[in-house]
């Protein structure tokens, strides 16, 4: 499915980043999309990846919609609270958002706390899963809800990563293509 030539895509990958077997990294190369690079993706900073989103958004003229994976659907949120730049974003495709209060979150994550639950400014997706290990269903259409987004549960997909089967998932690209 194409996206309209005057719209880029942003990839927002989660902790430790998507790796080659990611639907994320497999959208990078086959549609071209533009993957929003971290400093550091083992100890991540709220603000350092705040900016960063801000830095490469800013960078082009054109309107962006945001696909983001897990960790990355919190930077979303984040961002979006506190950017004066959020009419450049037409849409954001939010995937298995984790829930970074349950018992067990790592480290690395706890200065993503508190996590920002305010409405976005522009339309979005959440898709989830039904035994996703970072979030259980409620939690996730809690955080769906906080967010202003649409929630879709997409059935037993585990953290909808590169260990879920998805391949170039070509269902996520029609969910994108209903944001731009």
């Amino acid at each position: 499915m194409a996206t309209p030539k005057d719209l880029r895509v942003l990839l927002l990958p989660g902790w430790q980043n998507s790796g080659p077997s990611h639907w994320q990294s497999r959208w990078e190369v086959l549609h071209g999309d533009l993957r929003v690079d971290q400093a550091d993706w083992e100890w991540p900073r709220r603000g350092d990846w705040m900016a960063r989103l801000e830095e490469v958004l800013l960078a082009d003229e054109r309107p962006a919609l945001l696909v983001a994976h897990s960790l990355g659907c919190h930077l979303v949120a984040a961002w979006a609270a506190h950017s004066r730049h959020t009419a450049r974003v037409r849409g954001a495709l939010l995937v298995a958002p984790p829930d970074l209060e349950q018992p067990g979150t790592p480290v690395q994550l706890h200065g993503w706390r508190p996590v920002v639950r305010a409405a976005l400014p522009f339309p979005a997706i959440a898709l989830t899963s039904t035994d996703d290990p970072f979030g259980q269903p409620e939690r996730t259409a809690a955080l769906a809800a906080g967010w202003g987004a649409t929630h879709h549960p997409i059935g037993a997909r585990g953290h909808i990563n590169g260990d879920s089967g998805l391949a170039d998932w070509p269902d996520g690209r029609r969910w994108l293509a209903r944001l731009s």
